[in-house]
């Protein structure tokens, strides 16, 4: 009989394995070990190693991208609601360092992870924020010429990368102050005024 709390129990155990030892150097007994479990008991929730690790991204961005929906709609304006998401992106991963190192670094090797099993849940984000910008066109706020794809990908790439540069750089810092240059810089490229 299986136990429906095991596969979230299994997935928490990866992320702090795949964080120390990286993704390609954990073994499927490591993060049976970690789980306080069987390693033939993983099996019984995941083909394998590979499929524990898109799994993983699969529920927490779909989870992280269900929050930021509810957190960024009470927002008065466009400008506000990205200013919300882009601290929401930054506090969550500077939250759950663990989870931050797997996403940034362990993803994106070997796998062709933002084409592949991924895809879908990167698209729902670009989604989220593509909607915020055409808001803010349709009210006047932001450009009417605005690019908004483009726009879309420049604001995940500009926290994309501060987020990297934060992990490999060992978290030396606050990632949430961040926020407010990335969101300002950002914002004075697609407002009308330059605001």
């Amino acid at each position: 009989m299986r136990d429906p709390d095991k596969p979230q129990q299994i997935i928490d155990a990866a992320v702090r394995v795949f964080a120390r030892n990286g993704f390609y150097n954990s073994r499927v007994s490591d993060i049976a070990r970690e789980a306080g479990i069987a390693s033939g008991t993983i099996y019984l929730y995941f083909k394998t190693k590979d499929e524990i690790l898109v799994t993983l991204f699969r529920e927490k961005m779909a989870g992280f991208v269900g929050v930021l929906r509810k957190e960024i709609a009470g927002e008065p304006d466009p400008p506000a609601k990205l200013r919300r998401l882009v601290r929401l992106h930054f506090e969550t991963l500077e939250a759950h360092p663990d989870m931050a190192e797997v996403v940034q670094v362990e993803l994106r090797q070997g796998q062709k992870f933002f084409r592949g099993a991924s895809a879908h849940e990167i698209s729902a984000y670009f989604d989220l924020i593509g909607s915020v910008l055409q808001e803010g066109v349709e009210a006047g706020v932001f450009r009417r010429d605005l690019p908004v794809k483009v726009a879309t990908k420049m604001l995940f790439g500009a926290m994309d990368q501060v987020t990297t540069s934060w992990v490999l750089g060992k978290r030396g810092y606050r990632l949430a102050d961040a926020a407010e240059p990335v969101a300002n810089i950002f914002l004075k490229g697609v407002t009308r005024d330059g605001i």
